[in-house]
């Protein structure tokens, strides 16, 4: 007797992730410009990112990966040669 046949992979269509977030009020969507406000789910310093209930990756350069695959590049505050530290 084979088994091969019974097991076939079901394939279903890609769906988008839906929010992590369960509280009230609601976090930013990873649509939102805000998206970096979400709560955190999962921190890991040591590797560098963070996973918020929307589903963004955030990353310690400051660059993010969206739940459908966009990446945004690094977005550091410019003008940083200018500051002036207190001595």
């Amino acid at each position: 007797m084979t088994t091969a046949s019974s097991r076939r992979t079901q394939t279903t269509p890609q769906r988008k992730n839906p929010s992590m977030c369960q509280h009230q009020p609601a976090c930013p969507s990873a649509d939102s410009t805000d998206r970096e406000a979400a709560h955190l789910v999962a921190h890991y310093p040591e590797q560098g990112w963070s996973l918020l209930c929307n589903g963004v990756l955030f990353f310690e350069d400051t660059g993010e990966l969206l739940p459908d695959g966009q990446i945004i590049a690094p977005h550091r505050p410019l003008g940083t040669e200018h500051v002036v530290t207190a001595a």
